[in-house]
């Protein structure tokens, strides 16, 4: 097997190292296993549900009604403008475009700010970054600008009502926290830190304001590592006398791990992603040189005891994105098991996948700079 990258256990809404235990993290945070049996039909035809890459949640059953009964819901995200656009990333912009077809109002906040504050990245780099690598990657994969908000927070509407309705929201906030809970909820704590949590607490809540949708269920797609984020801005608005809020509704997913097989894509290590703007070369030296494996040291040795599936990286991206025949997906998990299907095999086979999928994805960012505008 090819060497795996141990190291200390952290998750944090701004850093995740090490093996991701989601297990225990469901236990610690609270959360509900997301059961299939709950769901409208369309989610089976999903991959992220039908095979659990999002596999827990909070208060989500009144989103379920809304969708089965055709009512109005919000679905709230933001993204954080550092760095390379990668297939981590498109996790999350797939239930986007999933939600916003079953009928979602989508506000998605361009965390411009939380990256002024917490990683001292000017407002300019954060708009280019946002505008050139994720809302032209989110239009190739398929957003419509149809009810759809995508914003700055440092600047939120040009309409001044709706503008200092968002802030308002976040000054008053911190009204209803006090440093301990902070420090409970994030541990290493900084008046930035606070600052950001504070505006993201405005980012899931206003939709709910009346100078936006007035009260109505809203729910955040995140990655567990941001579950801090939302049980601290629950705590808050729950104590807001002014307004009565609806609970943040939220999903969990499980983070595409990186290429070395511990902890999640990061877009600070070029070595650990594949970006959705490599090269066919890229993605083949990528996958041949950091991708964890799940085979044998020698062939020999695979042919007789056979590959473990569950921890290679190939297959996991197969199972996340690029195989979504299940009898296929079945295959190939088996043949790998059984020492059939050689690692170099494994390799080959998704570098083929992934480079299909990227060279037509590719094409369609070229045409999607050209929508932009229709965005912001």
């Amino acid at each position: 097997m090819d060497k795996k990258e141990i190291g200390i256990v952290k998750i944090t809404p701004w850093e995740v190292k090490g093996e991701v235990d989601y297990n225990k993290l469901i236990k610690d945070f609270g959360i509900k296993i997301l059961s299939m049996g709950n769901l409208p039909k369309t989610f089976e035809d999903n991959v992220l549900f039908r095979r659990g890459v999002v596999f827990a949640h909070r208060d989500f059953e009144k989103i379920v009604e809304c969708i089965k009964n055709k009512k109005k819901f919000v679905m709230m995200t933001g993204l954080m403008p550092t760095g390379k656009f990668h297939l981590g990333h498109m996790i999350l912009a797939q239930q986007m475009i999933f939600y916003q077809k079953l009928g979602a109002k989508l506000y998605i906040a361009v965390a411009d700010l939380e990256a002024y504050n917490t990683r001292g990245q000017s407002l300019q780099e954060s708009r280019k970054i946002a505008m050139d690598e994720y809302i032209t990657n989110y239009i190739a994969l398929g957003l419509k600008p149809e009810n759809c908000s995508v914003y700055f927070q440092s600047d939120r509407s040009k309409d001044s009502t709706k503008s200092n309705a968002y802030y308002r929201l976040a000054s008053n906030f911190s009204k209803y926290a006090t440093f301990n809970e902070f420090k409970a909820v994030y541990g290493d704590i900084s008046p930035g830190k606070m600052n950001a949590s504070l505006l993201q607490a405005a980012d899931m809540y206003h939709p709910q304001l009346p100078e936006f949708e007035n009260i109505i269920p809203t729910f955040i797609p995140v990655g567990v590592d941001q579950d801090p984020h939302i049980r601290i801005a629950r705590d808050m608005s729950g104590r807001d006398k002014d307004y009565k809020f609806v609970p943040i509704a939220s999903t969990y997913h499980i983070f595409l791990p990186s290429l070395k097989g511990n902890g999640k894509m990061s877009s600070s290590d070029e070595s650990s992603y594949v970006a959705m703007t490599d090269s066919a070369k890229e993605v083949e030296q990528k996958i041949k040189k950091y991708a964890f494996s799940g085979g044998r040291d020698t062939i020999e040795e695979h042919r007789k005891k056979g590959g473990n599936p569950d921890v290679d990286i190939s297959f996991q991206y197969l199972k996340m994105f690029f195989e979504p025949d299940d009898k296929n997906l079945a295959k190939i998990e088996k043949d790998y098991r059984s020492g059939k299907l050689l690692t170099s095999e494994l390799k080959e086979y998704t570098i083929k996948k992934i480079n299909s999928f990227l060279a037509e994805h590719q094409k369609r960012r070229e045409k999607a700079k050209k929508q932009i505008n229709e965005f912001i």
